[in-house]
């Protein structure tokens, strides 16, 4: 089979094709590899990769060329690890979740007739539409499906950890319990969909107000409850009267209609003899508490 022919076969593969000599120069790119890049092969044959993708030009690439060149090995470049060697733009069809490419890569040696090493291949695969599927699945385990924030399953999976790290460190932890107040009031008055509403609309606010390292999650109905790592009682008190201060001043517009909620709030800090149970239900007293004390407040026991 002539060179020629081989090239004709290579150009109708679906991943990319790059051969590099040992002066990692590039000998041939493939259709797809063009395609994607935006820059046909007769611009990148006999060129340097690196003068095209210098982000490539780090220590661990080049251990793995050297690897490849003088011993043989291959090497891998996996999707959960590296992402992607080229940063080319997703398919748009399932792309979405991802500014650029995900891909699979693989790197091994090209050898003569004499068994010497002459250079090395690398395939690049677009493994996009699957690292897509693999984060929806691990949405749908961790996150409300109504209000996109945690749900409750990971609430209780990520207590148990920082109570565990509490105990080991001694790290302060704190632990506050929401509720919507007259939340069937709502959905008796305006119908489930505004109910919907003010649930995304509570749940973003709360979100907005904590900060990147703590968590929010949606405990149940009207409930959420929100994680605080690293968070003594009296700062907690200081974010639970941030967010129903927030939650109070915000307007829900719903079909023309301007639908306003409070909150009430239930406070408990992490104390030596805690379990994840034992922090729990005492910040849901408190939330009972501050229920039949009135309502848009927050107690801390």
């Amino acid at each position: 089979m002539t060179l020629n022919e081989l090239t004709q076969i290579f150009d109708t593969f679906n991943f990319g094709l790059v051969v590099l000599d040992r002066d990692i120069k590039i000998q041939y790119w493939n259709r797809w590899m063009a395609m994607h890049s935006g820059t046909p092969s007769d611009q990148m044959v006999g060129e340097p990769l690196f003068d095209f993708f210098p982000h490539l030009s780090t220590p661990s690439f080049n251990k793995n060329c050297k690897a490849v060149l003088s011993f043989g090995n291959f090497a891998f470049f996996s999707q959960k690890l590296h992402r992607f060697l080229f940063p080319f733009k997703p398919d748009s069809s399932f792309g979405y979740r991802f500014d650029l490419m995900q891909q699979s890569c693989t790197m091994g040696p090209l050898r003569s007739e004499d068994n010497s090493i002459t250079g090395l291949f690398l395939i690049v695969q677009d493994v996009t539409e699957l690292a897509t599927y693999e984060q929806k699945l691990v949405e749908m385990n961790t996150k409300d499906a109504l209000t996109g924030i945690y749900n409750r399953r990971f609430l209780e999976s990520r207590l148990q950890e920082e109570c565990n790290r509490q105990q080991r460190h001694f790290r302060q932890l704190s632990l506050i319990m929401i509720d919507i107040d007259f939340f069937k009031k709502v959905n008796d008055t305006y119908g489930h969909q505004c109910g919907d509403l003010v649930l995304q609309s509570v749940a973003a606010k709360a979100a907005a107000v904590i900060r990147s390292t703590d968590f929010i999650a949606r405990y149940g109905g009207e409930e959420f409850c929100c994680l605080l790592p690293e968070t003594p009682a009296d700062a907690a008190e200081t974010v639970a009267e941030h967010i129903r201060a927030h939650i109070e001043e915000m307007e829900n517009n719903f079909e023309g209609i301007s639908v306003k909620v409070t909150i009430s709030l239930g406070i408990s800090s992490f104390a030596a003899e805690d379990t994840p149970e034992t922090l729990l239900k005492r910040a849901d007293d408190a939330l009972y508490q501050a229920k039949h004390s009135g309502r848009n407040r927050f107690i801390r026991l």
